[in-house]
């Protein structure tokens, strides 16, 4: 039975000694050699009849070397088992152990030396004293109207026009890319949209009215947009992703179609058709459903919010990590090797991950958070129905149970909606720990707030 002893190295940081002796291995050895003589298929012997000797010595000093090692590794495993240790990735093997000393003509006594690095014991900071923020957006009568206007636009029967004579026009316009003359730029940008003429600034609304179809203007981006639906407008063209350089460009706007919406009257019969199964009978109980669904489409977003908070709180928890076996694992450890600069570059961003990781398995085992299998499947049903479109699917159909099954034999599927359940569960559980501040907050200040935070991170 191997000899293993253990000393500390530095932070968390362990050195293991497995230490065998030939009766660790060398039975196993024997008996490895004779079942080879017996499977050999060597020209000129019959199967199962290969001398031991002619064996040994073709295969001998590779299967010597196998049973030390396998004889080290189950030494080293029991230990850790038996000494309950909880470490991180794999032990790391020494460069003082003895593997160019294996000689199967002169068994002896073998050591290896291996390197762990420990979990550490730590508490959870204390959420409830936790200086978080509950914002709250402030949905005010414009944002409804917008809302309405957006929704009466969709629902509207739309007629072709022969040029632009409102605001609620839609065009379908061709953008070219120019230079301040008008030139067009070889290899430039050239995209075909639609938007509304409401997009564009009180200024070039202006300038639109009264142009035809084949018509066209030449636009500074940064004149004709404001900062809202600029952002739309560089994704739309795939612009470059400096927003400034990208508002400087210049475009040939082509009026290609220009259409004209007739909005439906606000009556019980458009109530009805946006929100069915709904009594709703008056504007005002409209304009109250409309407030509740951006109310809740908001809602999200500072829930997130919220929870971006907490996460941060969380991490302000104190662990200490074994952090030169992190990096000499890092270096040596990982399938794709990689270079000291490397390692000291991403060592910050993989503790971190590192030790959100162990704060998340510290509290699932605390609060005993857990996923059953009858959640995995709504979960997934949930998934169906969000690339379906929307609740109007039979849930009870055949194709429906089939597609579930399908997907709960898809491990990945499987594993990453485990993980989204948990973590989802997890913050829900935090919520309840924490007692944030109440704050209201207009949508704009509320997006520049997330605007500024992911360019933080």
């Amino acid at each position: 039975m191997a000899t293993v002893t253990r000393e500390n190295i530095g932070i968390l940081n362990e050195k293991i000694i497995v230490k065998v002796a030939k009766d660790d291995y060398l039975p196993s050895f024997q008996k490895a050699i004779k079942d080879y003589s017996k499977k050999a298929n060597i020209p000129g012997f019959r199967k199962g009849m290969v001398p031991v000797g002619m064996v040994k010595k073709m295969y001998g000093s590779s299967v010597f070397a196998y049973e030390v090692i396998k004889s080290v590794e189950r030494g080293l495993t029991d230990y850790m088992k038996n000494e309950q240790l909880n470490i991180f990735a794999q032990p790391l093997p020494l460069p003082d152990n003895d593997a160019p000393k294996l000689d199967m003509n002169q068994p002896d006594e073998y050591q290896f030396s291996f390197e762990v690095g420990l979990k550490p014991e730590f508490s959870i900071a204390d959420l409830a004293q936790a200086h978080v923020t509950k914002y709250k957006i402030d949905v005010t009568d414009k944002m409804i109207n917008e809302e309405i206007d957006r929704t009466l636009i969709r629902g509207g029967e739309k007629t072709d026009a022969q040029e632009v004579t409102s605001e609620d026009n839609e065009l379908i316009v061709t953008f070219i890319e120019t230079d301040a003359e008008g030139n067009e730029i070889e290899g430039g940008t050239r995209k075909e949209t639609s938007l509304q003429v409401k997009y564009f600034t009180d200024d070039f609304r202006n300038e639109l009215m009264g142009k035809k179809i084949g018509d066209f203007l030449i636009i500074h981006l940064s004149r004709a947009f404001e900062e809202k639906e600029m952002k739309w407008i560089i994704s739309e063209l795939a612009l470059v992703k400096d927003e400034q350089e990208a508002m400087d460009k210049f475009f040939k706007l082509l009026i290609d179609k220009v259409s004209s919406i007739e909005k439906p009257a606000l009556a019980v019969e458009f109530f009805k058709l946006i929100y069915p199964g709904k009594e709703i009978n008056t504007e005002e109980e409209f304009r109250n459903e409309m407030r509740n669904e951006i109310e809740t489409q908001w809602d999200s977003q500072t829930r997130s919010k919220l929870h971006d908070q907490i996460y941060h709180e969380l991490l302000h928890t104190n662990i200490d990590f074994p952090e030169d076996f992190l990096k000499r694992w890092m270096l040596t450890g990982t399938e794709k090797q990689k270079s000291p600069d490397e390692v000291e570059r991403e060592f910050p961003v993989f503790v971190n991950q590192l030790k959100w990781s162990l704060i998340t398995e510290k509290l699932v085992r605390d609060v005993n958070i857990e996923v059953t299998p009858e959640e995995l499947v709504e979960f997934a049903k949930a998934q169906l129905l969000g690339y379906m479109g929307g609740s109007n699917i039979n849930i009870d159909q055949p194709w429906v149970a089939d597609y579930i099954a399908r997907m709960m034999k898809d491990n990945k599927f499987v594993e990453d909606s485990y993980q989204r359940i948990q973590t989802n569960k997890l913050f829900s559980w935090a919520e309840t720990q924490v007692h944030p501040a109440e704050v209201t907050i207009s949508v704009d200040d509320f997006t520049k707030m997330l605007e500024e935070h992911k360019h933080v991170h």
